[in-house]
This record gives C-alpha cells, structure tokens and sequence, in this order.
C-alpha cells in the first residue's frame, strides 16, 4: 500500500449506473497516493434522494455520469447547482468517449462548466490515464478545500 498524501481521506460520492466503469473508478482511486472513502449511487433519482436526505457534511466531491436512468447527469447537476443546500458541492462530469467530434464535445464542456460543474472527464479505456486524472483532480480540490 502507498503512502497517502494527507491524514484526512477525500469523501467521494460517485453517480453511475455502468458496473464495470464503477469497478475500475475504485480501483483508480486506490492506487492514487490520495486517502479516500468512495461512496456510490447508481442512478440519478438516487442521487437526489440522497443528497436531499442528507443532514451531515456533503461529500467533498461528486463525480456525476452524464448518461443515467431515471435523472440524467444533466438533470442532477441543474437541480445541484439550484440547491442552495447543495450548490456548493464540487461536480465533476463523467461521460463515455464522445464520438461527434471535437467541436461539440468543447461545446458539451463549455455548457457543462456553465452549469456549475467544476470539470468534465472523459471515460477512456486507459487506466493509467483514468489514475493520473483523477489524481489531478482531487488535488485540485484539495488545495481548493484549504
């Protein structure tokens, strides 16, 4: 086991409905030098329930699927971001590769940062790759957090 980079593990929830990406998003997040404790939801409806029932700290980060039955990641993230309890929660989207070309998958990022989604990731089938962005990102939080 590596050496984790700080005392206090990063609180992940992830919201997606593939088992596989959900399999291998875990197993990314524990060979990164980052503590973490994942928590996972597997569709949109869930999401919300969830978030709106809770009364403790929101996860540090939510890392949210664009594609998922019940409520889409779109749907998710507006409602999230309308939330005055919830608005503050750090999204990050998911999405599969994106095959219509670069133009409208800036155009998709650019909406999605628009909405109050803190970044956007896409799904590849390149682990060491999934690593090094998940990494960046909690890093990210991490100096945002304090």
């Amino acid at each position: 086991m590596k050496n984790k980079l700080q005392q206090h593990p990063i609180n992940i929830l992830l919201a997606d409905d593939d088992r596989e990406d959900r399999i291998i998003f875990d197993k990314a997040l524990q060979e990164i030098p980052i503590a973490t404790n994942l928590s996972i939801v597997k569709d949109g409806a869930r999401l919300m329930q969830l978030l709106d029932a809770n009364t403790g700290p929101l996860p540090d980060i939510l890392f949210l699927d664009l594609s998922m039955p019940y409520k889409t990641g779109f749907e998710c993230l507006a409602e999230i971001k309308e939330n005055e309890k919830l608005k503050a929660l750090p999204v990050v989207m998911l999405t599969a590769s994106f095959t219509r070309g670069l133009e409208l998958e800036n155009n998709l990022k650019h909406t999605l940062e628009g909405m109050g989604a803190q970044d956007y990731i896409r799904k590849t089938g390149n682990f060491e790759q999934l690593k090094l962005v998940l990494e960046q990102t909690l890093l990210t939080v991490m100096k945002k957090a304090g």
